[in-house]
């Protein structure tokens, strides 16, 4: 080969080589520019009103409900746990900033780093997770405490946390579903669903599962993860965790290392028969409507089927109204009954295994039967925390608070037995617990001081978190 081959080898091998680099550059550059997230859900009021309308009227979702006043059990049952200092039931998506700023279980931190929870606890309450992740990463993102995202995460749940905002779809008035949670897009794939290649009804449901289901924080920085690895049911679940070795705390009357459900409705609803039949959680809770103008639109008021009837069951079903909501009626009291009946058994139990410890068991005696109340809790609280469970999926509930109260009983017959070996055959009692005020003082806790510090907090840090929001362009008018 002579001098001019080689010489002419040499720069076509380099022209490839800049070509390659190139290439990879082109093809790096969507990851490591993100689309912007704009999570002002105001800027999308003028090319989307109607929808946009029917979301701010979730503001009319307004009543609070202590749930913790109407069962005072779950103050023994959550001991220890942030959800035994206050606990309402959920209302409208408008509130989701409010309600998490509000609520004891996020204590009243007077710097970006004081505890006691994590970044991750903002997670599912506002578009600027989303917009912070596509900023700075998940890494950066989930680094630190609670209170470092005060002045950032202030937008309530809307637009950009199910729609990509930025493409040009949505700008044509095309829904553009998408999972703006990079954990809840692993968490789906993880199961075979990958968002990209699923049909549009099961995206529909996927996007409402970014935020309702069941979750636990990892690592070093709390990141959310979904214990998905080996399945969906309460039993994957429960093996998934086993494994590991996780608990999201320790009761201190027990001392059993137990699990908070958060929100399994995603889990719940593919076990039950409408989401089997792939009945999606729009079809029930955001159905189609007609404006004054007669277009048809999603209505973003995200409510009970029952308050658009016509438009959502009666799609479907042949009965009137009255008689579905009689038989809805009938399967939430016999899930209630069997929750309040396991309920007791864990109360009883937790004392109980206080006062074998009490009494010198040791760990090993202990060990089988602090298994049997954390399966038992678990089993119960996935049942309870997946809201509207008695209309997802009933028979799904009912064998689940079936199998804790069998756990439960487990649990305590093992605890009889040991406790005589220690001398004690008596029934342990209880402490008066029949009402919320009550059952906390039985555990201690200093109510009135941790009020006074949450309302100080209302007070003094949340303006200037909102004046900091508002100062960066972080909130509309």
């Amino acid at each position: 080969m002579n001098k001019v081959s080689k010489l002419l080898m040499l720069v076509l091998a380099g022209m490839y080589a800049v070509f390659l680099s190139f290439s990879a550059q082109a093809d790096a550059t969507p990851a490591a520019m993100p689309q912007k997230v704009e999570a002002k859900n105001e800027t999308f009021s003028a090319p989307h009103p109607d929808q946009y309308q029917s979301w701010k009227a979730t503001s009319e979702l307004s009543e609070r409900v202590d749930a913790l006043a109407g069962d005072p059990r779950l103050v023994i049952l959550w001991a220890g746990y942030p959800f035994a200092k206050d606990y309402n039931k959920p209302r409208g998506h408008a509130y989701a900033i409010t309600d998490i700023r509000e609520s004891l279980r996020t204590g009243a931190p007077k710097t970006a780093e004081d505890g006691p929870l994590p970044m991750a606890c903002w997670s599912c309450k506002s578009p600027d997770v989303a917009r912070g992740i596509a900023e700075q990463g998940e890494a950066a993102y989930f680094h630190g405490k609670w209170a470092r995202g005060g002045p950032e995460i202030v937008n309530n749940l809307g637009c950009a946390d199910c729609h990509n905002t930025a493409s040009a779809d949505f700008a044509a008035g095309k829904p553009a579903l998408h999972l703006s949670r990079p954990y809840a897009a692993r968490a789906m794939e993880t199961i075979g669903k990958p968002f990209d290649k699923a049909g549009r009804f099961d995206q529909q449901s996927m996007v409402c599962g970014q935020c309702h289901v069941e979750y636990y924080f990892e690592g070093k920085d709390k990141a959310v993860k979904f214990p998905w690895d080996k399945g969906t049911t309460v039993d994957d679940m429960e093996v998934y965790y086993d494994n590991i070795g996780f608990s999201d705390w320790t009761n201190p009357l027990s001392r059993t290392p137990l699990l908070k459900a958060q929100h399994p409705e995603y889990e719940t609803w593919r076990e039950g028969i409408h989401g089997k039949n792939n009945v999606t959680c729009i079809d029930c809770h955001m159905p189609k409507v007609q404006n004054a103008q007669g277009k048809i639109y999603t209505d973003h008021k995200i409510g009970n089927p029952f308050d658009n009837f016509d438009q959502t069951c009666k799609n479907c079903h042949t009965q009137d109204k009255a008689s579905m909501q009689a038989v809805v009626e009938k399967r939430k009291q016999d899930i209630n009954e069997i929750k309040l009946k396991v309920e007791d058994q864990l109360v009883h139990a937790h004392f109980e295994a206080k006062a074998a410890w009490d009494a010198g068991a040791t760990e090993a005696e202990m060990k089988p039967i602090l298994t049997h109340i954390r399966h038992a809790q678990w089993r119960w609280d996935f049942a309870i925390a997946s809201h509207g469970i008695h209309m997802h999926a009933p028979e799904v509930a009912l064998r689940i608070l079936g199998t804790a109260l069998d756990q439960a009983a487990q649990a305590r017959t093992q605890l009889v037995r040991l406790l005589a070996t220690k001398g004690i055959t008596h029934e342990i009692p209880l402490p008066d617990i029949s009402t919320k005020e009550k059952a906390q003082l039985a555990l201690g806790m200093d109510m009135p001081q941790l009020n006074a510090e949450k309302q100080e907090f209302l007070k003094t840090v949340v303006p200037q978190w909102e004046e900091q929001a508002h100062k960066a362009g972080l909130l509309g008018k």
